[in-house]
């Protein structure tokens, strides 16, 4: 199937707002459904589906002007089109149909972007072609009418007032936050998002990402309110925690889909949705799905099945994944671009397993089974004691989840201090980032037996990603205190306080020599973790980091 990646077996998708508001203007001198076809108002070019959707795309610059549907004008807030980017300005924009499709294509510059339209259906269906960085593009934003619908998921309102911190997070009277960027979700746990009521619903279904970067576990804006109306994104490319380079070329389609209140059709899914009609097109970058391959894995073994499994691909080009079947790790990876790409096996968000494989257009790569060595998952390591798992993902300690959709200064956050006592729920405990600012120095409390205390022993602390280059430094008793390690390579930009965990994931070691450790096994020893740094400013801006897991070495 053309620009499909595979569907994740588990999917999630996110619904903002289940009734409509008082208002439904009706565009004014617009028909409802006529037959399908396109004219030229002067200003505009305006597709009529056929079914119960008019839109306009202006000549002049290609923004999405007028989405009106069922007779009611759905585009625009703020006095603002929908478009790429911020808009892209003067542009050559042309249109044309062929039988049941009509497309309309904007050139600007090196960027090709393109708006299609299918008789009956009350979708338009979106590509973009990157081609460089000499052109700003790196998301599409349907702008949608104040009062249409209401705002039920409340975590990414903008508030005009209280802002605090950059331009773009915010906080209530109440002292909850929110902002733009706490979306919750991975890219791999959605195929849409939007909004509805009891008679229309407004979707955003994404494309297969494969042009974007980050991969299956990235976190990004998804959709805003505020008091001037909603937006609703397809990423192109996001800056925010990035851990890959940009990548270039069509990505698409993606889909803004209109309903009668239900969900949009699974057939426009990424790894569901067919573009056949799209081959003849003659879209810049496009490949259909005789120029693709497939990668599919018999088995993985040596997993652990208490965790979910994902595989995934990536190049300089393009990026895929799928998830692994839980029975035997089976995995099915559709719509690949041919090429030489590395195959990662996570278990969670870790990485426990690289490889390579190499696709051809209109062949299928059979692999054998995948033996993951047990030396690659840390968690079978024998330990004295363990605060979290090794999977990723700082699951289960303090504020975790409360992070993916809010500030650490929200008022909902458990506090960021306090001691941790092994043996008495550790994990919860123990907050899920450090800073060098705000809870640098805690202590964890911890026994040792005669025969362990006259050992050496490594520490292990795993970390997700990291701001301004925090990193732990480690004390022991107040007798021995480690080296300042070295900065791992982790995003440059904000990531802690925009709902992101997600960077590059790595484990410092330390090795303890048994003359740290007290010879008393009725006596607590006293672990001891620093943030440092130099960079960062203060607060929640201050040097942090994000931890997966915590372990003592048996």
């Amino acid at each position: 199937m053309s620009g499909s990646a595979n569907r994740p077996v588990r999917r999630r998708t996110f619904v903002l707002g289940t009734a409509a508001a008082a208002g439904t203007a009706a565009l004014s001198g617009t028909a409802s459904a006529a037959a399908f076809g396109w004219s030229d108002d002067g200003s505009n070019y305006v597709v009529d589906t056929g079914a119960n959707l008019v839109f306009k795309v202006s000549k002049s610059n290609g923004d999405l002007t007028s989405l009106v549907y069922r007779g009611t004008e759905y585009q625009g807030y703020g006095g603002m089109n929908s478009h790429i980017e911020s808009g892209l300005g003067s542009s050559t924009v042309s249109i044309r149909q062929s039988g049941s499709t009509i497309l309309i294509s904007v050139a600007y510059g090196t960027l090709r972007h393109y708006y299609a339209a299918r008789s009956g259906e009350n979708n338009i269906y979106l590509w973009t072609n990157k081609a460089d960085t000499s052109v700003s593009a790196t998301r599409y934003i349907l702008r949608v009418k104040k009062g249409l619908f209401l705002n039920d998921e409340p975590d990414s309102y903008t508030y005009t007032n209280s802002t605090i911190e950059a331009s773009d997070v915010f906080a209530k009277s109440d002292g909850q936050t929110r902002s733009k960027h706490y979306s919750k979700l991975r890219v791999m746990d959605y195929d849409y998002i939007g909004w509805k009521t009891g008679s229309v619903g407004l979707w955003m279904v994404r494309s297969n990402h494969e042009k974007a970067s980050g991969g299956p576990f990235y976190r990004s804006l998804l959709r805003h309110q505020s008091a001037d109306g909603g937006g609703l994104y397809e990423i192109l490319y996001y800056g925010q925690n990035q851990t890959e380079a940009q990548r270039f070329g069509l990505q698409g389609p993606y889909v803004i889909a209109l309903t009668d209140g239900g969900a949009p059709s699974s057939s426009l899914f990424p790894g569901t949705l067919t573009t056949s009609w799209a081959d003849s097109l003659g879209m810049s970058g496009y490949v259909g799905a005789s120029g693709r391959g497939k990668v599919a894995g018999v088995g993985i073994s040596g997993r652990n099945t208490a965790y979910p499994y994902t595989v995934g691909l990536a190049n300089s080009a393009a990026q895929y994944w799928g998830s692994a079947r839980s029975s035997d790790g089976y995995f099915s990876i559709g719509g690949v671009l041919p090429g030489t790409y590395t195959l990662t096996v996570f278990k969670g968000e870790l990485a426990v397993y690289t490889g390579s494989v190499t696709v051809t257009a209109g062949g299928t790569t059979t692999l054998n089974t995948i033996a993951i060595p047990s030396s690659n998952d840390p968690s079978n390591a024998s330990a004295i004691w363990r605060i979290g798992d090794w999977s990723g993902a700082p699951s289960g300690f303090k504020n975790a989840d409360l992070m993916t959709y809010a500030h650490p200064s929200d008022v909902r956050a458990a506090s960021w201090t306090g001691n941790v006592v092994i043996g008495n729920n550790e994990t919860a405990s123990f907050p899920c980032y450090l800073w060098k600012d705000v809870n640098s120095g805690i202590l964890v409390y911890f026994k040792l037996t005669a025969a362990q205390a006259a050992a050496a022993h490594t520490l292990r602390i795993g970390v997700t990603t990291a701001y301004a280059n925090g990193r732990p430094q480690v004390s022991v008793n107040g007798a021995w205190t480690s080296a300042i390690p070295s900065p791992p390579t982790q995003p440059n930009t904000r990531s802690l306080t925009n709902g992101s965990y997600r960077g590059n994931n790595h484990t410092f070691t330390y090795s303890v020599p048994a003359s740290a450790w007290l010879t008393d096994t009725g006596q607590y020893n006293v672990l001891k973790i620093d943030v440092v740094s130099g960079s960062g400013t203060t607060g929640y801006l201050s040097a942090g980091t994000a931890i997966d897991a915590i372990d003592l070495l048996a």
